[in-house]
């Protein structure tokens, strides 16, 4: 359980909305929302899918117009409105170079990494300004800070475009109580994550891209990250001990890349 000093639980009371969080980092902070006392509604774009125990489960493509109405509807009926946000759902698949990307997987991408939080914060965000507080994270990528190649490039705009956005909303609702910040993960272990590490290798080495940044070469602190390392961070935005941030960017990546 996650506690304060007092020995309440942190986040009781309070309602949280986590997108893609049957697995990885979605689930750890899930996992982390309802041990902190919080009521958490998740979502994934299968049926198949199992989010952690305790949470409501709503099946919706976050890609969609549609599925974003079909969770906001969620989040009122099943919750009575929300009080955090943790937009995590996100990927896509790599390739060759930017110029082997399909047009549709551009878009695949914008929609899923980004479009998804601007649609979904349009419908929730009206709400936390009336009552005056919340909390929204959006999970980006370390790999925005840096030019080198990349076989997720469309990823890596979408999550570039993302942040821009974040820091946009921030200084918006600022006035109104509700704070906006981000997160950006290095290189984490995740269930899903050991296929797309390979893949990433196999298509680096076939354009002649140092291993290191197909496979990932090892970080300062010695060990990839693990989903509870970035709930860690998102938890943390999200409380009341964050209650002086907004419009931040919190990297957590082992120390991989240098500060700018």
């Amino acid at each position: 359980m996650t506690t304060l000093e007092n020995g309440s639980l942190e986040f009781k009371g309070k309602r949280a909305l986590v997108t893609g969080g049957s697995r990885g980092i979605g689930a750890a902070v899930v996992r982390q929302l309802l041990d902190a006392g919080a009521e958490v509604l998740t979502t994934a774009s299968s049926t198949a899918s199992t989010p952690p125990e305790g949470a409501t489960f709503v099946q919706a493509d976050v890609r969609t117009k549609a599925g974003a109405e079909t969770i906001a509807a969620a989040v009122r009926e099943q919750l009575g409105g929300v009080d955090i946000v943790v937009h995590n759902a996100g990927g896509a698949r790599p390739h060759e170079g930017s110029s082997a990307i399909p047009d549709e997987e551009w878009q695949d991408a914008l929609d899923l990494n980004y479009l998804a939080s601007v649609r979904l914060d349009s419908l929730l965000v009206p709400g936390m300004r009336e009552r005056g507080e919340g909390a929204i994270v959006h999970i980006s990528s370390a790999a925005v800070l840096t030019p080198e190649f990349s076989p997720f490039l469309h990823y890596v705009a979408a999550k570039a475009a993302l942040e821009s956005y974040s820091r946009g909303l921030a200084a918006e609702l600022a006035p109104f109580g509700v704070r906006v910040n981000a997160v950006s993960p290095g290189r984490v272990t995740t269930p899903g994550g050991e296929a797309t590490r390979e893949r990433w290798a196999e298509v680096a080495a076939r354009m002649g891209v140092p291993p290191e940044l197909g496979a990932g070469a090892t970080t300062p602190l010695g060990r990839d990250g693990r989903p509870d390392d970035i709930a860690n961070a998102v938890l943390f935005l999200a409380s009341g001990r964050a209650s002086w941030l907004t419009g931040r960017n919190l990297i957590v990546d082992g120390g991989e890349f240098p500060m700018g």
